[in-house]
């Protein structure tokens, strides 16, 4: 994954409207598939996708809470919808809103994830944005990366309990 590190960019890769980001992974959340909005958005081959981990297109400015909230949601066996900020291979940032979706075979085990991805509204990032600044503050003011991960997670569970909301409730009320 290295291979690919960019240095962030005050440019946003834009996709339309109309446009769906679509991704498969495994279990452990390696590409097994990518569509060539994906593909053409990211800036990476198919080839440069399959196997490798979902998280070389995380932008930097995404706290890892937020993370941490939709593993243990999906790996809980259910649905999520959340606002995510992507790095493309050069640098350039965009937002999705995802709705992410444990696959089950016939017994019921999960044997991977399937994602869709849209535009979001400029509102909605508006809104969103300084929330996740304010987390990843809370993350790297810890010495220790898993207490400042966990302490940022708890500030977004009270934000959540203050709100009523539960988090895809949260999300689209943006």
């Amino acid at each position: 994954m290295a291979k690919y590190a960019a240095t962030p960019t005050n440019n946003e890769a834009t996709f339309g409207t109309d446009e769906i980001i679509v991704s498969k992974t495994d279990p452990k959340g390696r590409i097994t598939y990518a569509n060539d909005v994906f593909r053409r958005v990211a800036q990476f081959s198919e080839k440069e996708l399959i196997g490798e981990p979902h998280s070389l297109v995380r932008h930097p400015d995404m706290p890892r809470a937020v993370f941490k909230l939709l593993w243990d949601t999906l790996e809980s066996g259910s649905e999520i919808f959340a606002y995510v900020k992507n790095m493309a291979r050069n640098g350039d940032y965009y937002w999705v809103l995802a709705h992410v979706t444990p696959s089950f075979d016939q017994d019921n085990n999960i044997v991977g994830y399937h994602s869709n991805r849209r535009c979001p509204t400029p509102e909605a990032i508006a809104k969103i944005e300084p929330i996740y600044q304010q987390l990843l503050e809370i993350e790297n003011k810890n010495p220790d990366r898993k207490q400042g991960m966990e302490q940022a997670f708890q500030a977004m569970v009270d934000l959540l309990k203050e709100n009523g909301v539960s988090y895809d409730e949260f999300v689209f009320s943006l």
